[in-house]
């Protein structure tokens, strides 16, 4: 088994310890699999995401990505560059960027081709239905529109791992299907790896695996 995510006796906690989020979880992810974690508002999903992309630091314990180590700082930032996309539930776009612009960050950040990447995002806003889209300001898109191109540029350095936190939670349920359908036909059809925060279970029975997490443990999982 190819490893993409491991996570080994995973502690996390907030206010200077006195409140614990994570409580010594462990998860393997395999190469190419689409992963739900589910449980009730406040269970750790959202911070085991933070954690397995090196947005939080953990208390203690191990998390690698792609055979890197998240822990150590230097390897974190690259990782982000290059190894994770990241979608989260508000699409945290710049507001008075178009949208081509917003998705040219995370490539300038980079320092990738511009010309490929101006390809790549073609080929990713046609995928998405955005391409008519790119030259608005974000400020002017639907919610629908700005949660597509949110994942739009979270695969723009075209990333091994993606990760979502409750992606379509603040759309309705015509573009809740739209957005998740577009996710995992872009996430296999590039043979990549999903980990994702959800509240549905209906959107959870059609991944490979479902995590359920219940006050900041790993209480089980389901096929």
């Amino acid at each position: 088994m190819n490893t993409q995510v491991l996570v080994e006796d995973v502690w996390k906690s907030f206010d200077r310890g006195r409140i614990e989020v994570l409580k010594g979880v462990a998860l393997t992810v395999p190469k190419g699999e689409i992963v739900a974690m589910c449980g009730n508002s406040g269970c750790g999903k959202s911070t085991l995401l933070n954690v397995i992309s090196g947005l939080e630091e953990v208390d203690r314990g191990n998390v690698r990505v792609s055979g890197y180590d998240v822990v150590r700082e230097s390897t974190r930032v690259d990782l982000l560059r290059h190894h994770i996309g990241y979608v989260f539930q508000f699409h945290h776009l710049m507001p008075d960027l178009t949208l081509a612009e917003n998705c040219m960050v995370p490539v300038i950040a980079a320092g990738g081709n511009r010309a490929d990447s101006l390809a790549r995002l073609h080929e990713l806003a046609v995928a998405t239905g955005v391409e008519h889209r790119l030259g608005q300001r974000v400020r002017e898109l639907s919610g629908g529109e700005r949660q597509r191109g949110a994942l739009v540029r979270s695969l723009m350095n075209d990333p091994e791992l993606l990760l979502c936190d409750e992606p379509t939670g603040a759309l309705d349920e015509k573009n809740r299907e739209r957005v998740f359908d577009l996710l995992i036909e872009l996430v296999r059809a590039r043979g990549r790896t999903l980990v994702f925060a959800t509240h549905d279970p209906e959107l959870a029975s059609r991944c490979d695996r479902t995590v359920r997490m219940r006050d900041g443990r790993i209480e089980g999982f389901s096929n």
